[in-house]
């Protein structure tokens, strides 16, 4: 009986819809700028806080007064972790989380709702200024490494900003440079990471980039902002700008750009309340951003009433792991006579003197410059770990060698490392970039190491032939052709506070080197994809080079590098053994064996690639689908276990829109690196249907292959000389790329213009 019917309650309104219904159009406005330079904006009248987000990638920058975005002002103690350069050498999710988590410790000690962080760019040139902030460049190893960190930080309740949301691949013009690249390979390189990080770990907030993509401002696209990021990757928390990224603060609202920071100082507001009273803009739109900027103030409301508290010294235990994890040991060749003959790494326990050469090994390069520059709550010296560690057992001695700030060659200090040297039993040499090679802000001019400090090498090799270097560097440098005057080579990045310890602990073998690079070293720099499009001119920079950045563009050259990527050597050695691949749902499962074929414990990092030996469309040799470790003692065996979801094996189809696998075979390649490839094995997957829409000026060849229009086709061109032109082995190429509805003009073509509206209608129903 309807009398007996009883209605079902409204859902009551959310907390955040409740106080958004209170607030005015003017107070809806004014939250979607910044109150200064790291506070959003209060509303007093309804009980909206202001909150705090702060830089720091790999440590919080938390200025307690000033308003720098420059690290050029005092920040509050914070735990130095090694940038992102350092870590994703590591190849180490569980890694990357529990930096995460300590990260996220930090940001909610200090009453900060998110730290801005981490950066995903891809490495595009070798010189790009900033490239110690970003992964790698490869999308799939940047996107799994920082969807980790990301998870961890938002596991202490405050939030991230993933960023610069995109194609900020270099600084030249970084606030107006158009980065003119096609759709497949931003598809394919530049946005997949972000994609990744999105879809696996919804950061609360992404930043947009300064820069413009095919001529439109990022922080005003909403091809980018909304149909991208939200439509299609299901975005769910704030878009703000990088601070200063804003050009027309109502287009940025309209396009999905939510928050405006730093503040403005009310012109912001101005013109969004102008342009929704002139219609140009709409309410609906000030209020979906207000509602983001209300939820993201929700979200932080509780990790900010509740603060707790950090402990300093496992967090400093923490940045000693994760740089020892960091450092990548590229060369470690024997040294001896004969039967005696053993690699320089580790370093003896006992022995001869160990001679301790470079002002780095003193006074440590252990993060980039720039708005990621944090204040360590210590700082650890090589210098200092290697006495500690050879106290009692080994002298160690000491020589600068070189000033950093200096250019020159300062002759006593080489004359000084030289004696040193030569009275030692082993030199291990200190040599990087100085802080003012790379930075935030302009780009490096070469990639080449200070040329003094390859004098000293040089000097230093001719009086010892037992010669470690340890590079710090945020970004990669060209080794040859002095690295072959040395035995032993470990590139350590820059490791943050705890890096001091960490390289004592691989020279001397308390630890096993596992990292592995996240970017290709070539021999020289003119070898690199971007030489004639980096960093561009009248205010565009082409991406020339499409889908071929890093080890995609060495690979499809046949050019030697000096290292490859995911290269890194052990103290112990491992075989790949019994590789198979199975489907698995829409994709397959990998496994291979693993085995330790040394004499000590150590971890190897199994890299999965992707190689499609047949496609209708370009693809590179091969691309890095996956990666697992597996830390295996002695003589023992493990299984690595991949799965490959049916993305890992497709490719962006520009005229349909959408992600496609091309039916057929696929190899799968396991290897050590991109260019050691220890184990291969086929699988066949079924491919996805592509039917796309005709019009008559769609060519011949389409028409024919049309499941619908091709047999209309043929059977209007009959057995005359026209079909046999369209078959022709010689010709019929040429013929079959001619648009149909040119052809349908042509003498004696049997076909009508008239009749292309009506096959079109038909094919449209494919």
């Amino acid at each position: 009986m309807t009398d007996d019917v009883v209605p079902t309650p409204a859902p009551a309104a959310s907390p955040v819809e409740e106080l958004l219904a209170r607030l005015t159009l003017e107070e809806r406005a004014s939250l979607l700028g910044g109150s200064d330079f790291w506070h959003t904006t209060p509303v007093e009248r309804a009980g909206v806080p202001a909150v705090m987000v702060t830089d720091g990638p790999h440590g919080l920058r938390k200025q307690a007064q000033g308003t720098d975005h420059l690290g050029l002002d005092a920040s509050v103690p914070a735990t130095c972790f090694p940038p992102a350069a350092g870590l994703a050498s590591s190849w180490d999710t569980d890694l990357l989380r529990r930096v995460g988590e300590a990260l996220g410790r930090e940001t909610r000690a200090e009453r900060v709702a998110v730290l801005l962080g981490p950066g995903v760019n891809m490495k595009r040139s070798p010189l790009c200024g900033r490239n110690f902030e970003y992964f790698s460049e490869d999308p799939v190893l940047a996107g799994d490494l920082a969807a980790a960190l990301v998870q961890g930080v938002q596991s202490q309740g405050v939030g991230t900003s993933l960023k610069h949301f995109a194609a900020n691949n270099q600084e030249t013009q970084r606030m107006t440079v158009s980065a003119d690249v096609d759709e497949r390979t931003l598809r394919e390189v530049y946005l997949t990471a972000f994609e990744r990080v999105v879809r696996t770990a919804q950061p609360w907030t992404v930043m947009c980039s300064y820069n413009r993509i095919n001529g439109v401002h990022a922080s005003e696209d909403p091809w980018l902002l909304t149909r991208v990021l939200r439509e299609e990757w299901g975005f769910e928390g704030l878009v703000v700008s990088d601070w200063g990224a804003v050009n027309v603060r109502e287009d940025g609202v309209r396009a999905g750009l939510d928050l405006e920071m730093p503040s403005s100082g009310g012109s912001g507001t101005r013109r969004i309340l102008d342009a929704v009273a002139a219609g140009t803009l709409s309410a609906a739109d000030v209020e979906r951003s207000a509602r983001r900027v209300l939820e993201l103030l929700a979200k932080a409301a509780p990790a900010l009433a509740e603060p707790g508290t950090v402990d300093v010294r496992a967090h400093h235990a923490l940045a000693r792991e994760a740089a020892r994890a960091s450092a990548v040991l590229l060369r470690n060749e024997p040294v001896g006579q004969g039967a005696d003959a053993a690699p320089l790494l580790p370093l003896a326990p006992a022995g001869g003197a160990v001679a301790v050469i470079g002002e780095f090994a003193r006074t440590p390069r252990y993060q980039g410059a720039g708005s990621s520059q944090v204040n360590p709550t210590r700082l650890d010296d090589a210098l200092s770990a290697l006495r500690e560690a050879f106290a009692g057992s080994r002298e160690v001695v000491f020589a600068a060698g070189y000033d950093p700030d200096v250019e020159d060659l300062d002759p006593a200090l080489a004359e000084e490392a030289v004696a040193a040297a030569a009275r030692a039993e082993v030199a291990v040499l200190f040599l990087g970039l100085p802080p003012r090679y790379e930075s935030e802000g302009y780009d490096r001019e070469h990639m080449d190491l200070p040329a003094a400090q390859v004098e000293l090498l040089h000097r230093v090799a001719a009086a010892n032939g037992r010669v470690v270097v340890v590079l710090s560097n945020g970004s990669a440098v060209t080794v040859e052709p002095w690295q072959q005057r040395v035995p032993a080579l470990l590139e350590t990045w820059l490791l943050g506070q705890a890096g001091g310890g960490a390289v004592a602990d691989l020279l001397t073998g308390a630890a096993n080197p596992s990292g592995r690079l996240a970017e290709t070293v070539p021999v020289r720099h003119e070898d690199n994809p971007t030489v004639g499009n980096f960093p561009g001119e009248h205010g565009h920079v082409r991406y020339g080079e499409g889908l071929l950045i890093g080890y995609r563009w060495y690979d499809a050259h046949a050019l030697p590098v000096a290292y490859p990527f995911g290269h890194g050597l052990s103290y112990t050695t491992f075989a790949h053994s019994d590789l198979r691949v199975h489907p698995h749902g829409q994709g397959a499962r990998v496994s291979v064996t693993v085995t330790n074929t040394g004499d000590v414990a150590g971890t190897e990092t199994v890299q999965v690639y992707v190689h499609d030996p047949e496609s209708s469309a370009y693809r590179p040799e091969q691309e890095l689908k996956g990666f697992a470790r597996l830390t295996l003692a002695p003589g023992e065996s493990g299984t690595a276990t991949l799965e490959l979801d049916r993305r890992a094996f497709a490719s962006w189809h520009t005229a349909a829109g959408r992600w496609v696998v091309e039916g057929g075979e696929f190899e799968v390649r396991v290897g050590a690196s991109s260019r050691d490839v220890r184990q291969r094995a086929s699988i066949t997957l079924e491919g996805d249907d592509v039917v796309l829409p005709l019009t008559g000026d769609s060519d011949a060849e389409a028409w024919l292959r049309h499941p619908v229009a091709g047999p209309l086709v043929r059977e209007a061109l009959g057995e005359g000389q026209w079909r046999d032109m369209l078959a022709d082995p010689q010709h019929g190429q040429m013929m079959r790329a001619i648009p149909l509805v040119r052809l349908t003009r042509f003498p004696g073509f049997p076909i009508g213009e008239d009749d292309l509206p009506t096959w079109e209608a038909k094919a449209a129903q494919a």
